[in-house]
């Protein structure tokens, strides 16, 4: 099992950069499919972001791209998701989440979430 612990999250105007970071505690981070999801109210949560095991390769929604990077530090145990140029719809709240398996565009696809974190775009 690995636990996840996101921080990072706050309010920002936009135009503005956050970066958000994901720890996570438990043996074989490396072994583990990495994304972020993000969740607004009254919305279904959706994919942002995912990397997989090596680091080598990342995917992105068609909202995400251009504006966001994930990486991962395998040595750390930790995932990031910078996010540059935000929008108001950017705000949500933001979940790392895990998978020893393949990679899902689904949160249904992933097994281990952390509590969120909370990202506030004003206009």
């Amino acid at each position: 099992q690995v636990q996840l612990v996101e921080s990072g999250g706050g309010l920002v105007q936009a135009g503005g950069s956050l970066r958000l970071s994901c720890s996570a505690s438990g043996r074989y981070f490396s072994s583990y499919v990495m994304g972020w999801f993000r969740q607004a109210p009254g919305k279904e949560r959706e994919f942002v972001a995912a990397i997989r095991r090596s680091g080598v390769t990342s995917y992105y929604a068609d909202s995400a791209k251009g504006r966001f990077t994930i990486s991962r530090d395998n040595a750390k145990n930790t995932v990031d998701l910078q996010m540059n140029s935000l929008k108001p719809e950017d705000t949500a709240a933001y979940y790392c989440a895990a998978v020893n398996g393949a990679l899902s565009y689904s949160p249904s696809g992933f097994d281990y979430w952390g509590q969120g974190t909370q990202v506030t775009v004003s206009s």
